[in-house]
């Protein structure tokens, strides 16, 4: 029997599995169609947009999955409107919400005033956040479903997850004249089935054939609940009937409550009469009590004694709460002082970092240094390599014009004596030849005019001998400030030969800390392996405090923000929010045995817990 009552149970928690999946799947569809047709749309949507309709029935289905039916005087009740109250105390914000679903006249029931709310959440784009908060409070939501219901599960947190894609979407919606309390709607799967064709017809046959399965349950399950509202129907005519025939009986009590009151005064008249009698009896009681008074004081005697025992019996109890009581403050007292102690190791090791940090950066710079020092010398050693060839052809230059000038001066000395020995000649052909006057007369001429030429081109020479001793006082002058920088550079050389070994000192020092922080880094990995041992304790013991999502706006460990592309993620293991990269690893816990999302630090701390316990 008990094989097959557990045969039984897996069974009802499979169906219930492919229940939340299935509706899973239809929201997704939903949300998607309702996207992609708001945005090739390019307006706001109204309350009679089809695939906002067929929205609001998909939610509305996956709200009452697994409500547990509340019994009244009226009959049973099974409404999703009860966990959406528990958000105007969530949420104060949604009070402005609450109060204009209140000042609705037209809305009586509990369903037509949800229906309402998930309309009114929906213009306000704050749907996601409402049920988020509702999520996040499970304890006050096992009130209202079951264990294995969708808003129990983690179906619940995907769907959330969902939900804040319709942000995107500006809707406006009337709620005045519209029949939310009897409003009966059927999921129309015909959207969802164009979009899966339109989009590859051929490679998700399958999915085509799940979403056709997953069409026929919600028939079905709409079959069922058409039912079910026939039957309340029938309840409400019945109830009528009894609400007339009660009315018919209270015309009936009234009447006996009128025979009542006449029997009532006969009975005062009798009871006058009693009297009388009573009071001749009093005295017979008198003696009575006397003799009851005496056997009461006896047995009150044995009570005392029973109260005694008793009360010396609380008194042991009281001691031994009190020691209870002390046990308690010693363990946590000494849960404080581990948590002060690993806060205390905790900034230890941060400080410890922050100093590593600063010498490895104190040693980029002395390496930066050391490297423009570097190419400031090579640079100085090819400039002054260039500036002494530029030296050594600019003294070649003025060997050769010293050589051209004495070659000149020569040739001006030869000239001069040679036009010295002409005048001369001519003197004394004058004297005898008188007719070759005229031609030595030419000849002079000539010699003259390359008298000329030859001054000019010593003049010029002199001017270019001049610039030559210009560029010889600059060349000097450059070849002082280039000793003066080679003086600079070995003064460099010094400081950098006296950088090198504070860098070789720094090295050994670094190594030093390097090996410390490791041996202080093994010290605290265990006792951290041990903090965290007790904190995971302790977690069971307690149960995880997740960080809720309004108070986290960026990703923990690389600090990105969050937005619709980049959701939050819950760490299963320290409770805090991370984006989908940080959190993509899978571990199973002690308190979840099922792989479930981890962060990296969790994982690579839970990793390392797992190869020393093997070790």
């Amino acid at each position: 029997m008990d094989h097959v009552f557990g045969t039984d149970s897996s069974v009802y928690q499979g169906e219930k599995m492919e229940e939340r999946a299935n509706l899973m799947n239809v929201m997704k569809f939903s949300i998607k169609v309702l996207i992609q047709s708001a945005l090739n749309l390019g307006s706001s949507l109204d309350s009679e947009y089809q695939p906002l309709k067929q929205f609001f029935l998909v939610i509305e289905h996956c709200l009452k999955h697994g409500l547990k039916v509340k019994k009244s005087f009226i009959g049973q009740n099974k409404s999703f409107f009860g966990p959406l109250e528990l958000v105007e105390k969530l949420c104060p914000e949604s009070s402005e919400l609450f109060t204009n679903i209140r000042n609705l006249p037209e809305i009586k029931s509990a369903v037509g005033r949800g229906r309402a709310w998930l309309h009114l959440a929906v213009m306000q784009k704050k749907l996601a956040d409402y049920l988020q908060a509702l999520i996040d409070h499970k304890h006050l939501l096992s009130e209202f479903y079951e264990q294995d219901a969708l808003m129990m599960e983690e179906e619940g947190v995907v769907i959330v997850g969902l939900l804040v894609g319709l942000n995107m979407i500006d809707a406006n919606l009337c709620l005045k004249g519209e029949d939310l309390d009897s409003q009966v709607g059927v999921i129309d799967f015909s959207f969802y089935l164009k979009d899966l064709q339109q989009n590859d017809n051929d490679k998700h046959a399958d999915e085509i054939a799940a979403v056709r399965d997953q069409k026929h349950y919600l028939e079905e399950l709409n079959r069922h609940l058409s039912c079910t509202v026939g039957d309340l129907q029938a309840k409400v005519e019945s109830l009528e009937k009894a609400n007339i025939k009660l009315n018919e009986e209270l015309l009936a009590t009234k009447d006996r409550v009128v025979s009542l009151q006449q029997e009532h005064d006969e009975l005062l008249k009798e009871n006058e009469q009693i009297r009388h009698k009573s009071e001749r009896h009093a005295e017979v009681n008198k003696q009575d009590s006397k003799v009851e008074l005496e056997t009461y004081k006896q047995s009150r005697q044995g009570l005392d004694e029973m109260y005694n025992e008793v009360w010396k019996q609380l008194r042991v109890e009281k001691q031994s709460r009190l020691e209870m009581e002390k046990e308690l403050e010693l363990q946590v007292g000494l849960k404080a002082e581990m948590e002060i102690a690993m806060k205390l190791l905790e900034k230890d090791i941060h400080e410890k970092q922050d100093t590593l940090i600063v010498l490895r950066k104190q040693l980029d710079d002395v390496k930066t240094i050391n490297l423009q020092m570097c190419r400031k010398v090579q640079d100085a050693e090819t400039a002054l390599n260039t500036k002494s060839e530029v030296l050594a052809s600019n003294l070649v230059k003025i060997e050769q014009m010293v050589t051209a000038k004495k070659h000149i001066e020569e040739r001006l000395q030869k000239s001069e004596k040679a036009r010295q020995a002409t005048e001369e000649s001519c003197n004394k052909m004058k004297m005898e030849f008188g007719s070759k006057i005229d031609a030595l007369q030419q000849e002079l001429e000539t010699q003259r005019k390359r008298f000329s030429i030859m001054e000019q081109d010593l003049i010029l020479e002199r001017e270019k001998s001049q610039n030559l001793k210009k560029d010889l006082q600059n060349e000097k002058d450059v070849s002082s400030s280039l000793r003066t920088e080679l003086k600079n550079l070995s003064k460099l050389k010094r400081d950098f030969d006296a950088l090198q070994l504070e860098k070789k000192q720094l090295r050994t020092r670094c190594d030093e800390q390097e090996q410390a922080l490791q041996e202080m880094g093994l010290h605290l990995s265990q006792s951290k392996l041990k903090m965290e041992d007790i904190k995971e304790v302790n977690k069971a013991l307690k149960g995880h405090t997740w960080l809720k999502d309004d108070e986290a706006t960026g990703c923990k460990q690389c600090n990105k923000e969050f937005s619709i592309s980049r959701r939050k993620h819950h760490c299963r293991n320290c409770g805090d929010i991370f984006c989908n990269t940080c959190s993509s690893n899978e571990l199973s816990l002690p308190s979840y045995p099922k792989p479930v999302r981890v962060c990296d630090t969790c994982h690579n701390i839970l990793l390392q817990r797992c190869s020393s316990n093997a070790s």
